[in-house]
């Protein structure tokens, strides 16, 4: 029995894969004309489809059957993260968040960060391969670079947070007791954002910035975790808490 091979296509109706595609397809897979296709179209719906034409140039297909896919979890999950100095850690978060599963994925310039331009084409790439190999039938979007204070001062539908290691005292502006753990104030089934910080962590300014336009505190546990480890625990518990089980 073959496996079952999945293609994601922006444009089904276009009838081809794309030339990427067809490559992987043709020359890698050696598929040909008669072979069946499973695609998917990153807005919830995979599609059974036949290879009509194969060549090392193109690749045609004709959809057969259309399959509506059900969310796996309620909510919109979205998570702010301010890039690593290192390309591959912040990709490799780009990846599992994806298999894990999460909506919408952001970077922050943030004032201690230490990388301030991201190539958002190869990470989005990424998230379509990680898609494709953890059978998503929703694709992430990947968001250009903001600068901090205009991503927290944008209008946000749902929960809003941003996790730091400070104390009260530190940011001094009433938190309302110790810091809740994340996935204790997640509320099942509503939208939620939440912010990850540099290596160095936000700034004490920009935490009370933040905290001013109505973000809230939270922690991740006792430990300290780098930026990407961080960033990857928040998306788990977004989805621990919205997961349609």
């Amino acid at each position: 029995m073959k496996e079952e091979r999945f293609f994601y296509q922006s444009n089904i109706e276009a009838g081809e894969l794309t030339k990427e595609d067809t490559q992987h397809a043709v020359r890698v897979l050696r598929m040909a004309a008669g072979d069946e296709m499973w695609l998917m179209d990153g807005c919830g719906t995979f599609y059974r489809a036949r290879i009509t034409a194969a060549s090392n140039h193109r690749c045609a297909y004709s959809i057969e059957e259309r399959l509506p896919q059900s969310p796996a979890w309620q909510g919109h999950i979205h998570l702010a993260v301010a890039p690593t100095k290192l390309n591959d850690r912040i990709e490799w978060l780009a990846e599992k968040a994806t298999e894990i599963g999460l909506n919408e994925l952001s970077f922050l310039d943030c004032q201690y960060s230490e990388r301030h331009v991201l190539k958002i084409e190869r990470i989005d790439k990424i998230v379509v391969s990680a898609m494709k190999q953890s059978r998503k039938a929703w694709k992430p979007v990947v968001n250009d670079m903001f600068r901090f204070r205009a991503f927290i001062e944008q209008e946000r539908v749902g929960q809003k947070f941003i996790c730091h290691c400070y104390e009260e005292e530190d940011v001094q502006i009433q938190m309302a007791g110790d810091k809740p753990f994340l996935l204790d104030v997640l509320k099942p089934g509503e939208d939620a954002t939440v912010l990850i910080g540099p290596e160095g962590d936000f700034s004490i300014g920009e935490v009370r910035m933040a905290m001013t336009n109505g973000w809230r505190s939270v922690s991740l546990g006792r430990s300290r975790l780098r930026t990407e480890t961080a960033a990857l625990v928040a998306v788990h518990l977004m989805q621990i808490r919205n997961q349609n089980l």
